[in-house]
């Protein structure tokens, strides 16, 4: 009898500790999430393009041309080496969302309503047109104050309850859904 008393004491033991480590980690979670801006631009195209310095990219070998990526968005299949990862984060209300451009080259991070085309028509998918957000690029004081370097990041804070969507509004295949609960 006092074997059982004892497995059933260390199994509600095990419960109560798998609880608080549960309720620890849901704590965490409402302090800060990260989500992280990845491309692969290669340099010698886009610097020859867009002006020196403009790609700064640091990966080993996984580059893709300027002309590359506008062709693969052209055929509905954007370059998924431009992408935002993870595609969905589930945060908790007051906490604060990290993005970081570990790309090459710039990106923004525009919450729009519904996901759609960027301000670059040549790197939207076929038939897709520019979301009311992304509308007018960068003369778009909206739409600059989303934008994020190479190297850099930027800090959203105050999300309310729901989902949110955010893409970049230049490579528009680059989105996230935000869970807030």
């Amino acid at each position: 009898m006092s074997r059982m008393v004892v497995k059933f004491t260390l199994l509600f033991a095990c419960v109560m500790a798998v609880g608080t480590v549960s309720a620890v980690a849901q704590e965490n979670q409402a302090e800060s999430a990260q989500v992280v801006a990845l491309d692969e631009c290669d340099p010698t195209t886009f610097n020859a393009a867009l002006g020196p310095g403009f790609c700064k990219n640091v990966t080993l070998g996984a580059f893709t041309t300027l002309t590359d990526l506008f062709s693969k968005a052209a055929a509905g299949t954007p370059d998924p080496g431009w992408d935002f990862e993870p595609d969905v984060v589930k945060i908790r209300k007051g906490a604060t969302l990290n993005v970081v451009d570990e790309g090459g080259e710039p990106h923004t991070f525009t919450e729009v309503a519904e996901f759609g085309g960027g301000f670059i028509p040549g790197l939207n998918a076929p038939g897709e047109t520019t979301v009311p957000e992304c509308s007018g690029g960068f003369s778009n004081l909206a739409v600059a104050r989303t934008r994020i370097l190479q190297g850099s990041h930027v800090q959203i804070n105050g999300l309310s309850k729901g989902e949110h969507k955010f893409e970049c509004c230049i490579h528009p295949w680059m989105r996230v859904k935000v869970e807030v609960k």
